[in-house]
């Protein structure tokens, strides 16, 4: 057996060691996946394949000099191979923007507001914020969702003594459901929804269904799960009347008019990039540079405030996914649910289903799901089955089962590095004793409609 012939085993070796490492939290996480995405790019690219090519793939960096980048009519030229830098200079951006309304005020004026709208009660509060966060989503990137609703999660805690960790962890869960609703709601749907000539309404009419259905069941099991928790922190209400006011939390009024319209203008842009052909890589950056500039002497400060670890993370996790990639492991996986299922419709969907949601667990699920749609318009046209009911089925598999772990979806990585920042860490075990069985939930509904609606 050849150098070359090893490469698929030692990139799959690379990822589940770097699986291993990043549950059992011995180190920190960017630094176990910067390590391993060292050893991807010089074990599997340059010893095994020799491959420079492989690795100048990889890093992407040419795709930042390019006009697709930061504007582009094809949403799909924003999911590159290798490391997604479109998604790093977003996220970067949003954490400026979530500083620089911290700073302001507004998270604290939110909560107060809040607070008081909601006689103060914190099983109210979480509630709400799980529908706000699922509606949230459907319109609004879910990782801006998590930055904006996390923030807010944990300001209310330290006021209402309440621990923020449930909310957030049930928060995360929605943003990925309300996001597999629609079309611009989460990065596999805007590509399966380009890549196969499916609109807006298609997404709504078909996963938004499910996903509707779903959020029902959602909500009663984590209220199940943590609402008599929530509950005690209640007794604190007798303290209401030393609550300081809403307009108190407002330091600088000219600084939290600023900032609450750069946040209304990021909204803008993420609802319209699909219209106006900004790239959410463009967006990212205009924000960040025109929250700095309103910062004006603070923006030293803010640019210090960034969780630039979450960022390295992302760098190293995205590298690591390039070498399963390029090594072909996620195509050999494609490729055996094709062979597998046989051309009988119930197995391809069951196993499209849930392969989708375990691969999406634990690798990125935008490489996935650009994988896996060549494969299900093949199945389409060689055993005359539904490309759309395929489709529907990618979609909810990708997208809810990348909410099982920490690491499963953008926003996961973002809500628990808010709540890590803040004072309250999410261990892998705290996080999957909930979010799998939730997952396990909505994957068995989306089953059970795909089959009634569609096969």
């Amino acid at each position: 057996m050849g150098l070359a012939a090893l490469a698929p085993w030692v990139a799959g070796f690379i990822f589940v060691f770097m699986f291993i490492l990043v549950i059992t939290e011995k180190f920190e996480r960017h630094i176990v996946t910067l390590g391993c995405g060292a050893a991807v790019l010089v074990i599997v690219f340059g010893f095994c394949l020799r491959s420079w090519q492989a690795v100048w793939d990889t890093l992407n960096i040419q795709n930042i000099f390019t006009l697709d980048f930061w504007y582009s009519a094809s949403e799909s030229a924003e999911s590159s191979s290798g490391i997604n830098w479109a998604t790093i200079l977003f996220i970067a951006g949003m954490m400026i923007m979530v500083e620089g309304m911290a700073s302001a005020g507004f998270f604290r004026w939110l909560c107060l507001r809040f607070a008081k709208l909601v006689k103060y009660r914190s099983t109210r509060i979480f509630f709400v914020f799980m529908i706000m966060s699922a509606i949230l989503a459907m319109f609004i990137d879910s990782i801006t969702v998590i930055l904006f609703l996390a923030a807010v999660t944990v300001e209310l805690a330290q006021l209402l003594k309440f621990d923020p960790v449930p909310v957030i962890l049930a928060e995360i869960f929605c943003a990925n459901l309300g996001g597999a609703a629609t079309m611009c709601g989460d990065p596999p749907n805007i590509i399966i929804g380009t890549a196969l000539g499916y609109s807006f309404s298609d997404f709504i009419n078909n996963t938004g269904m499910i996903a509707g259905i779903s959020l029902f069941f959602v909500v009663l099991y984590f209220w199940f799960c943590f609402a008599k928790k929530l509950k005690k922190s209640e007794a604190y209400l007798e303290q209401i009347d030393s609550f300081p006011d809403p307009s108190q939390a407002i330091l600088n009024r000219m600084c939290f008019i600023q900032s609450t319209l750069i946040f209304l203008l990021a909204i803008v842009l993420l609802v319209s990039h699909a219209y106006t052909h900004l790239t959410v890589a463009f967006i990212g950056v205009f924000i960040a540079l025109l929250t700095l500039v309103c910062a004006g002497s603070q923006a030293k400060d803010l640019l210090k405030q960034v969780d630039y670890k979450t960022l390295l993370f992302f760098v190293g996790l995205f590298v690591v996914v390039g070498g399963l990639e390029e090594t072909g492991v996620l195509e050999i996986v494609a490729e055996w649910i094709a062979n597998w299922s046989n051309g009988n419709i119930y197995l391809m969907v069951l196993v499209i289903l849930w392969v989708s949601a375990v691969a999406s667990a634990v690798v990125d699920n935008i490489p996935f799901a650009a994988t896996m749609i060549p494969i299900i318009r093949m199945l389409a046209q060689s055993q005359s089955v539904p490309l759309t009911t395929l489709a529907w089925t990618l979609s909810m598999g990708t997208d809810v089962g990348g909410s099982a772990t920490p690491i499963g979806a953008s926003a996961n990585v973002v809500g628990t590095a808010v709540a890590m920042k803040a004072g309250y860490p999410i261990s892998w075990g705290k996080y999957c004793r909930y979010c799998v069985m939730a997952t396990l939930l909505v994957v068995m509904i989306s089953m059970v409609c795909i089959f009634v609606r569609y096969v």
